[in-house]
């Protein structure tokens, strides 16, 4: 299960940010296949942490969890060239889950 959506990234990153990231063909419009793939990856590393604690996929995510998501598919996207900002929403992403998965936070 995806714990994010296209329409979930393009209301938390912008419209301009998604075709930037997304847009491989130069087609001006994002490629379903990279905005696919990078929420794939996305729910697989959160499940990875995840599933230390709880059932995964989940049935319904919290708001932390699709926040946790919406960052590293964000990051997946940027390759090689991660804005600062990204990968400091990464790293916390990636810190929350764990500290979740070792229960020290708790998904509410």
């Amino acid at each position: 299960m995806a714990y994010v959506t296209e329409q979930e990234l393009t209301a938390r990153f912008g419209q301009d940010e998604i075709l930037a990231l997304a847009d491989r063909d130069q087609d001006g419009t994002p490629d379903p296949d990279v905005l696919a793939q990078a929420i794939t990856d996305a729910s697989a590393e959160v499940d990875s942490y995840l599933g230390t604690r709880y059932s995964v996929p989940m049935a319904t995510a919290p708001a932390s969890i699709k926040t946790a998501a919406a960052d590293i598919a964000r990051y997946r996207m940027m390759d090689d060239r991660p804005l600062d900002e990204a990968v400091k929403r990464y790293d916390n992403a990636i810190r929350f889950l764990r500290d979740v998965a070792t229960g020290r936070a708790s998904l509410g």
